[in-house]
Protein backbone atom coordinates (compact mmCIF):
# COMPACT_ATOMS: atom_id res chain seq x y z
CA UNK A 1 0.00 0.00 0.00
CA UNK A 2 2.78 2.44 0.91
CA UNK A 3 4.58 1.67 -2.34
CA UNK A 4 1.48 2.51 -4.41
CA UNK A 5 1.10 5.84 -2.59
CA UNK A 6 4.74 6.69 -3.31
CA UNK A 7 4.23 5.96 -7.01
CA UNK A 8 1.08 8.09 -7.12
CA UNK A 9 2.88 10.95 -5.36
CA UNK A 10 5.83 10.63 -7.75
CA UNK A 11 3.54 10.80 -10.80
CA UNK A 12 1.69 13.80 -9.39
CA UNK A 13 4.99 15.62 -8.75
CA UNK A 14 6.14 14.90 -12.32
CA UNK A 15 2.82 16.16 -13.70
CA UNK A 16 3.04 19.36 -11.65
CA UNK A 17 6.63 19.89 -12.81
CA UNK A 18 5.62 19.53 -16.47
CA UNK A 19 2.63 21.87 -16.22
CA UNK A 20 4.34 24.46 -14.02
CA UNK A 21 7.24 25.19 -16.37
CA UNK A 22 7.19 27.01 -19.67
CA UNK A 23 6.16 24.95 -22.65
CA UNK A 24 7.14 26.26 -26.06
CA UNK A 25 4.53 25.78 -28.75
CA UNK A 26 6.22 27.44 -31.75
CA UNK A 27 9.40 29.31 -32.56
CA UNK A 28 10.31 31.58 -35.44
CA UNK A 29 13.70 30.20 -36.48
CA UNK A 30 13.83 32.19 -39.71
CA UNK A 31 13.56 35.47 -37.82
CA UNK A 32 17.02 35.03 -36.27
CA UNK A 33 18.52 34.84 -39.74
CA UNK A 34 16.47 37.61 -41.34
CA UNK A 35 16.57 40.17 -38.50
CA UNK A 36 18.93 41.55 -35.89
CA UNK A 37 17.17 41.63 -32.51
CA UNK A 38 17.66 44.82 -30.53
CA UNK A 39 15.27 44.20 -27.65
CA UNK A 40 12.87 41.42 -26.62
CA UNK A 41 9.82 41.46 -24.37
CA UNK A 42 6.86 39.30 -23.40
CA UNK A 43 3.20 39.91 -24.18
CA UNK A 44 -0.01 38.07 -23.41
CA UNK A 45 -2.29 37.10 -26.26
CA UNK A 46 -6.10 37.11 -26.46
CA UNK A 47 -7.33 33.76 -27.78
CA UNK A 48 -10.60 31.90 -28.24
CA UNK A 49 -11.18 28.53 -26.61
CA UNK A 50 -10.57 26.41 -29.70
CA UNK A 51 -7.33 28.32 -30.37
CA UNK A 52 -6.02 27.45 -26.91
CA UNK A 53 -6.90 23.78 -27.46
CA UNK A 54 -5.08 23.81 -30.78
CA UNK A 55 -2.02 25.46 -29.20
CA UNK A 56 -1.96 22.86 -26.43
CA UNK A 57 -1.69 20.25 -29.19
CA UNK A 58 1.41 22.16 -30.41
CA UNK A 59 -0.05 23.49 -33.64
CA UNK A 60 0.94 27.03 -34.65
CA UNK A 61 3.07 28.71 -37.30
CA UNK A 62 4.97 31.96 -36.69
CA UNK A 63 6.83 32.08 -40.01
CA UNK A 64 5.20 35.14 -41.59
CA UNK A 65 3.82 36.71 -38.41
CA UNK A 66 4.44 40.30 -37.35
CA UNK A 67 3.06 42.72 -34.77
CA UNK A 68 1.96 46.30 -35.25
CA UNK A 69 0.45 49.10 -33.19
CA UNK A 70 -2.94 49.82 -34.72
CA UNK A 71 -5.42 52.24 -33.19
CA UNK A 72 -3.47 52.52 -29.94
CA UNK A 73 -3.45 48.73 -29.42
CA UNK A 74 -0.85 46.08 -30.23
CA UNK A 75 -2.02 43.43 -32.71
CA UNK A 76 -0.42 40.25 -34.02
CA UNK A 77 -0.97 39.53 -37.72
CA UNK A 78 -0.43 36.41 -39.86
CA UNK A 79 -0.15 34.01 -36.91
CA UNK A 80 -1.60 30.74 -38.19
CA UNK A 81 -3.36 28.58 -35.60
CA UNK A 82 -5.19 25.75 -37.35
CA UNK A 83 -8.70 24.92 -36.15
CA UNK A 84 -8.99 22.40 -33.35
CA UNK A 85 -10.10 19.06 -34.79
CA UNK A 86 -13.11 18.72 -32.46
CA UNK A 87 -14.40 22.31 -32.82
CA UNK A 88 -17.21 22.64 -35.33
CA UNK A 89 -19.65 25.37 -36.21
CA UNK A 90 -19.84 28.09 -33.59
CA UNK A 91 -16.86 26.76 -31.61
CA UNK A 92 -14.42 26.97 -34.54
CA UNK A 93 -12.17 29.96 -35.20
CA UNK A 94 -10.63 31.67 -38.21
CA UNK A 95 -7.00 30.43 -38.49
CA UNK A 96 -5.36 33.66 -39.71
CA UNK A 97 -7.30 36.35 -37.87
CA UNK A 98 -5.50 39.22 -36.17
CA UNK A 99 -5.03 38.73 -32.44
CA UNK A 100 -4.77 41.35 -29.74
CA UNK A 101 -1.62 41.42 -27.60
CA UNK A 102 -1.73 42.43 -23.96
CA UNK A 103 0.96 44.89 -22.87
CA UNK A 104 1.02 48.03 -20.73
CA UNK A 105 0.12 51.40 -22.24
CA UNK A 106 3.63 52.78 -21.65
CA UNK A 107 5.13 49.84 -23.58
CA UNK A 108 2.72 50.40 -26.47
CA UNK A 109 3.68 54.07 -26.66
CA UNK A 110 7.39 53.24 -26.53
CA UNK A 111 7.06 50.60 -29.25
CA UNK A 112 5.00 52.88 -31.46
CA UNK A 113 7.68 55.57 -31.21
CA UNK A 114 10.54 53.18 -31.96
CA UNK A 115 8.85 51.48 -34.91
CA UNK A 116 7.85 54.78 -36.56
CA UNK A 117 11.02 56.80 -35.97
CA UNK A 118 13.75 54.17 -36.38
CA UNK A 119 12.02 51.96 -38.98
CA UNK A 120 12.14 48.88 -36.77
CA UNK A 121 9.85 45.85 -36.93
CA UNK A 122 8.05 43.85 -34.25
CA UNK A 123 8.63 40.14 -34.85
CA UNK A 124 7.21 37.28 -32.74
CA UNK A 125 10.09 35.02 -31.75
CA UNK A 126 8.28 32.29 -29.81
CA UNK A 127 4.84 31.30 -28.61
CA UNK A 128 4.61 29.44 -25.29
CA UNK A 129 2.58 28.75 -22.17
CA UNK A 130 3.64 30.23 -18.84
CA UNK A 131 1.58 29.32 -15.78
CA UNK A 132 -1.25 28.14 -18.02
CA UNK A 133 -1.45 31.40 -20.01
CA UNK A 134 -0.42 31.79 -23.64
CA UNK A 135 2.44 34.26 -24.11
CA UNK A 136 4.34 35.63 -27.10
CA UNK A 137 7.94 36.74 -27.01
CA UNK A 138 8.27 39.74 -29.32
CA UNK A 139 11.50 41.24 -30.60
CA UNK A 140 12.12 44.78 -31.73
CA UNK A 141 14.21 43.99 -34.80
CA UNK A 142 16.09 45.57 -37.64
CA UNK A 143 16.10 43.78 -41.01
CA UNK A 144 19.39 42.36 -42.25
CA UNK A 145 20.58 42.93 -45.77
CA UNK A 146 21.93 40.08 -47.92
CA UNK A 147 25.57 41.02 -47.37
CA UNK A 148 24.98 41.19 -43.60
CA UNK A 149 23.67 37.62 -43.71
CA UNK A 150 26.67 36.46 -45.70
CA UNK A 151 29.08 38.17 -43.29
CA UNK A 152 27.31 36.56 -40.34
CA UNK A 153 27.58 33.10 -41.91
CA UNK A 154 31.27 33.60 -42.75
CA UNK A 155 32.04 34.79 -39.20
CA UNK A 156 30.21 31.81 -37.71
CA UNK A 157 32.11 29.39 -39.98
CA UNK A 158 35.46 30.98 -39.11
CA UNK A 159 34.65 30.76 -35.41
CA UNK A 160 33.71 27.10 -35.79
CA UNK A 161 36.95 26.33 -37.66
CA UNK A 162 39.01 28.08 -34.97
CA UNK A 163 37.26 26.07 -32.26
CA UNK A 164 37.96 22.83 -34.14
CA UNK A 165 41.63 23.74 -34.57
CA UNK A 166 42.10 24.58 -30.88
CA UNK A 167 40.33 21.39 -29.88
CA UNK A 168 42.59 19.37 -32.15
CA UNK A 169 45.72 21.08 -30.78
CA UNK A 170 44.62 20.49 -27.20
CA UNK A 171 43.75 16.88 -27.93
CA UNK A 172 47.20 16.00 -29.31
CA UNK A 173 49.20 18.08 -26.82
CA UNK A 174 50.22 20.82 -29.25
CA UNK A 175 53.37 19.05 -30.48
Amino acid sequence: MARAKKQIAKRAAARDERSGGDRTVATNRRARREYEFLETFEAGIVLQGSEVKSLREGKAQLNDAYARVDGGELWLFQLHIPPWTFATGFGAHEPDRKRKLLVHRAEIDELMGKTQQQSLTLIPVSLYFRDGKAKVQLALAKGRRLYDKRNLIMARDAEREAARATKEINQWGGA
